[in-house]
């Protein structure tokens, strides 16, 4: 075996080296083919390490091939490495008589292996891959070596990815002075770390460096999961916002990131991350990690109280009971208890016992629950006040009051009751004077009562005194009325309304207990009187209402001309510039472009709306956007039902243009409102953002600014498509379009113009409705001459824009139908890449000599035949949205007109003027060439394929014959014999042979 690395391991906050020659002890035991090449140098620092460079310097010889190879390096959980290099380099000018085969860079290859090669291993060249070509930022000369100041280079490799047990490095010499000062391996992990008291281990990143990996975190001890924690390991070794969290336990707080126990006298009674409370007045605990303070002796808590609150007791008892009985009613008074026990929820009840039966001194004998027509006014229990009326009492009786004063812990434990006591003799009234009371009759607004009398009324009789209330508002609110015979007219009544009626006498020693209520009702409302009443009181409503209508109408519109006219000046001002396609129709707003505001934030502010963060439940990361991460959850706004969003975030540590150019998009999607343009729910700047989790347990982080839309389940047309290859009717994919179009022609009529129309740019909702998305390209253009111009999103897209905003920047609606036509060409062939692996530089050549995208396989000749409709060169000539829209409309209607296909043609166009100008190859290999499908130019040739003329009846099913098995090949080579069939058609009825 030969030399395997045996360095330790050094581990360091984000990265594991792998090998670091600066720490190396003893010798590295690299080896050099051939053995004159490399020089290998060890000395002494002065702490007395080794320090172990490599030097080639061969520059005055011709044809230099000097390799140097490290031992055998494990490469550990590593699927990339980096290789950090220091090294310096000499001028070749400033070495005086060399000839001019000195060079100034060399080479870094690698070899993977599972094992170490074996000593007898012949070194092979050829057996090792290239990384790279290194070159020195900066050399140094001869003057520099007098004065023993060497410019030190850096430079860093990825190589990978590595996927066997270990690697050897390689560095070849063509003919350079090197010295190689030191070689570092190594390879980048996420570093383990606590978030929101879970543990996340180390992780090492994905292969692939656009990938995330998911890593689940465990709870720290005593902390437990409000949802499953997650991070995001990124392939530079950061971590990426954290979903999910645990909260510290019962008896547990936060600090330090860990969960520490309640010191006693502290406790914490639910889980969750606050501190630990100091136990409440008149409690106290022992232990650590108390859950609950226990109240002290004779205090308490009702069940219902919580563990934050202080222990209380019962109350003490009301306070100066006083009673007071007038001719109707007895009266109970009380002031609240001096002591409330420390709470607010202090209730009385009123118990009652009737006392009769007494010898001659007065004194009580037998007690009794009171009678149950005893009526207490409002309540005998559970009263909030400090007073009670008691109506029905009997006379000449003896009643006891008690007033007992609750509170939320009266009954725990074994405190007394809380009772007050008053007694209340009835004995001041007489006997009752009243027989039977009867209605002699009635009418809408009075009764006329009579009754009987005594046989023997006293001499001393005065009056009568009668009371009344309605039945249905029982209260002390009542009316009285005299008269000295036995019976009365009452008056002033409410029509269809029952009164209750009691009838008592007066004579000279005072009232006589009232008669037993008596209930009479009046008589019903006349409808015809109703009738009349009503006519008379709609006819005044209305005609006043009408007047005051009139009145405001008036005042109104004056204020709103005024109001119009200068908010229509404050508009011109700020519309000065947007990008027109064609005049908008009538009744259509027109784009605002957020450029023209002074402050880009007031456009924000005026076509979005402001969203509270509490609202949004973020569930998920779904990618990443050019600013940040792009996020699904749920937006909750009360009295709405939830709904499904995606959330747009931007990235900490932004600058403010960053923030504009962020927020500009969400000021466009603003002014829309169309079912096939994606929508804006709204936007936050103002506040921190709630995390919301499964169980929606909400937790702040620090993404101060979002932007949220509706969410759309099947994702980005393209990739949808892709994954469904050949599962839609061309009915469903017509449908499809038209949704892309109806947004587009709403779009063109505001006056808006996309450019950057393209199937990655539609998303597809749960029901196959396509929406237009991303408008972060559409912006004016700066002057610049250069193609592929960069702008707000990205470099201009050149498969998909119109020549003449790639040569001249003229963005316009035709410009967007251009691209229309490529998103139609997308939906045909299930996401094919645009004019397959061509380089911009050849679309762009090929398009100026009139070439034009086949027909995909199975597309409708109509269906093509509109696409070149919308790629003609002249943007006059292609048709405008609203004609793309009534076209697909047309087809829809007339499905028949789908039928045929390009594949089956039968049919060309009357004059070449009509066709476009395909490109002609001389052989079938320069086809083959053409369309990057050289591999299979024996499969044709074998099967006796060898001219165009040939090859242009080709059928799917012969493709397949010859032994091309790919689906994506196949298409490219049937739709490009397609395109053939065409040209040598047009070639033939020009007089021509091929």
């Amino acid at each position: 075996m030969e030399g395997r690395s045996t360095l330790a391991l050094v581990v360091e906050s984000d990265k594991v080296v792998l090998l670091d020659t600066t720490t190396a002890l003893g010798e590295l035991d690299w080896k050099t083919y051939p053995v004159n090449g490399w020089d290998a140098i060890t000395e002494m620092d002065e702490q007395n390490r080794p320090i172990h460079t490599f030097q080639v310097c061969h520059v005055m010889e011709p044809n230099q091939n000097n390799w140097l190879r490290s031992g055998w390096i494990q490469r550990q959980a590593a699927q990339r490495v980096y290789v950090e290099l220091r090294f310096t380099l000499r001028d070749c000018n400033s070495i005086p008589w060399v000839s001019g085969t000195c060079k100034e860079t060399f080479n870094l290859f690698y070899l993977q292996t599972d094992e170490p090669l074996s000593a007898a291993t012949r070194f092979r060249p050829t057996d090792y891959a290239k990384v790279d070509t290194i070159a020195a930022d900066e050399s140094f000369t001869q003057t520099d070596l007098g004065d023993r100041v060497l410019r030190l280079n850096t430079e860093v490799r990825e190589v990978g990815p590595v996927t066997q047990k270990g690697f050897y490095l390689a560095f070849q010499d063509v003919g350079a002075c090197i010295a190689l000062v030191s070689v570092k391996v190594f390879y980048k992990r996420c570093p383990s770390t606590l978030r929101n008291l879970a543990a996340f281990p180390d992780t090492v990143p994905h292969m692939d460096s656009s990938s995330l990996v998911e890593v689940r975190g465990a709870c720290v001890e005593n902390a437990e999961e409000r949802d499953t924690p997650k991070l995001y390991c990124g392939a530079d070794g950061d971590w990426l916002v954290p979903l999910g969290r645990c909260v510290c336990s019962i008896g547990h707080e936060e600090t330090d990131g860990y969960c520490r126990a309640c010191k006693p006298g502290f406790f914490k009674a639910y889980a969750g991350n606050t501190k630990c409370s100091k136990c409440p007045l008149r409690s106290s605990s022992h232990d650590q990690a108390a859950t609950i303070c226990h109240c002290d002796k004779g205090f308490y808590r009702a069940i219902k109280d919580p563990s934050t609150m202080a222990c209380t007791r019962p109350p003490s008892p009301p306070r100066n009971l006083v009673s007071l009985i007038n001719d109707t009613a007895l009266f109970l008074q009380w002031m609240p208890p001096s002591d409330t026990g420390g709470r607010k929820d202090i209730t009385y009840n009123i118990l009652c016992q009737r006392c009769d039966g007494g010898d001659g001194d007065g004194v009580v004998t037998q007690c009794e629950p009171c009678d149950p027509d005893l009526r207490f006014i409002p309540r005998p229990l559970g009263i909030t006040g400090t007073s009670v009326a008691i109506l029905d009492f009997a006379m000449q009786a003896n009643y006891t009051f008690h007033v007992e004063a609750v509170n939320g812990v009266s009954g725990l434990g074994v405190a007394a009751r809380s009772l007050a006591n008053v007694t209340v003799n009835t004995h001041q009234a007489g006997p009752a004077l009243v027989g039977v009371v009867r209605k002699d009759w009635s009418s809408q607004n009075s009764i006329a009562l009579s009754w009987s009398e005594v046989e023997q009324p006293p001499s001393d009789f005065v009056d009568y005194e009668v009371k009344y209330y309605e039945k249905e508002q029982e209260q002390l609110s009542y009316s009285s009325t005299r008269t000295k015979t036995p019976s009365v007219v009452v008056t002033g009544l409410r029509p269809s309304t029952v009164y209750v009626f009691h009838v008592r006498a007066r004579t000279a020693a005072g009232y006589t207990a009232y008669s037993p209520n008596f209930e009479f009702a009046t008589a019903a409302e006349d409808i015809a009187d109703q009738g009349q009443v009503l006519v008379v009181v709609t006819a005044s409503v209305g005609g006043f209402s009408l007047l005051v209508i009139l009145t405001l109408f008036l005042l109104i519109t004056g204020r709103c001309q005024g109001y119009i006219k200068a908010r229509m000046k404050s508009e011109e001002k700020r519309r000065t510039r947007f990008h027109s396609g064609h005049v908008p129709f009538s009744g259509i707003k027109t784009y605002v472009d957020p450029d023209t505001y002074e402050d880009p934030t007031q456009a924000v502010e005026e076509f979005a709306k402001e969203i509270d963060p509490s609202y949004i439940c973020i569930e998920r990361v779904i990618g990443a956007g050019e600013f940040g991460e792009v996020c699904s959850g749920r937006l909750r706004i009360p009295g709405r039902m939830a709904i499904a969003v995606a959330i747009k975030t931007l990235k900490g540590g932004y600058m403010e243009q960053q923030r504009r150019d962020f927020l500009r998009e969400a000021s466009i999607m603003g002014q829309f409102n169309n079912p096939n343009i994606i929508r804006l729910e709204g936007v936050v700047t103002k506040s921190k953002l709630f995390i919301c989790l499964s169980v929606c347990v909400f937790m702040h982080i620090d993404l101060p600014v979002m932007i949220v839309v509706e969410y759309m389940e099947n994702g980005a047309l393209d990739s949808f498509l892709r994954t469904r290859d050949g599962q839609f009717t061309v009915l469903q994919l017509v449908g499809m379009m038209r949704g892309i179009a109806v947004g587009m022609t709403y779009l063109s009529e505001m006056g808006y113009v996309h450019r950057d129309l393209a199937a990655r740019n539609i998303l597809v909702d749960e029901n196959l409705v396509c929406k237009v998305s991303d408008f972060g390209m559409s912006r004016v253009l700066e002057d610049d001459t250069e193609a592929a111009y960069t702008a707000t999103g990205g470099k201009i897209p050149i498969r998909w824009t119109a020549p003449e905003a790639i040569a001249y920047g003229k963005f316009s609606s035709s410009s967007d139908v251009w691209s229309y036509g490529i998103v139609m060409w997308e939906v045909m062939s299930y996401g094919e890449r645009p004019y397959w692996e061509m380089s911009n530089q050849d679309v762009i050549l090929s398009i100026e000599e009139g070439y034009r995208l086949p027909a995909p396989m199975g597309c409708p000749v109509t269906l093509h035949q509109l696409m070149l409709h919308c790629w003609q060169k002249e943007s006059n000539q292609r048709p405008r949205f609203n004609d793309v829209l009534s076209f697909l409309d047309k087809l829809i209607i007339n499905p028949s007109s789908l039928l045929a296909l390009v594949n089956d043609v039968q049919s060309f166009p009357d004059s070449p003027e009509d066709m476009p100008d395909y490109p002609l190859f001389i052989s079938i290999g320069d086809w083959l060439d053409s369309i990057k499908m050289s591999q299979y130019k024996n499969n044709f040739l074998a099967a006796g394929y060898t001219t165009l003329d040939s090859i242009s009846t080709m059928s799917i099913d012969d493709i397949r014959r010859i032994g091309v098995c790919l689906i994506g090949h196949q298409r490219r080579i049937i739709s490009s014999i397609q395109s053939l069939r065409l040209q040598l058609h047009h070639i033939q009825q020009s007089g021509f042979q091929v």
